[in-house]
């Protein structure tokens, strides 16, 4: 599958919602790298598993009201997309709305790393 054909998935997937479902784009062996790293954990993520598993902690932690993803723009082997997330964080009760920006590689067909660049302040 082209890096386009991938993105396009991708962005697809998640408009619905289906983000866990997206992860079949990824190689088993993909990184995930947050701009900073999230309470407990580190900010690199290795292997579908790991990348997974933080998925699922996020999602456990945050209750989604709405969702905008934007994109993907492609260049190449890689390709950004947007999303901007108005959440509230269970354990604390707080509202918030999160922006990032993914910037995904892809070699041989699969998303073989995802970095996000968000401010954390």
């Amino acid at each position: 599958m082209s890096t386009t054909a991938i993105a396009n998935q991708l962005v697809e997937l998640c408009r619905q919602g289906k983000n866990s479902e997206a992860k079949a784009l990824y190689a088993e062996d993909a990184v995930s790298v947050e701009a900073f790293a999230p309470p407990g954990m580190d900010r690199v993520s290795r292997g579908l598993a790991a990348i997974r598993a933080k998925g699922e902690g996020w999602s456990a932690n945050h209750e989604i009201h709405s969702a905008i993803v934007a994109g993907p723009w492609p260049l190449d082997d890689k390709f950004i997309v947007g999303f901007k997330y108005e959440v509230t964080h269970k354990p604390s009760g707080r509202r918030m709305t999160m922006e990032e920006m993914g910037l995904y590689s892809v070699q041989g067909g699969k998303i073989v790393r995802e970095e996000y660049f968000y401010n954390a302040g």
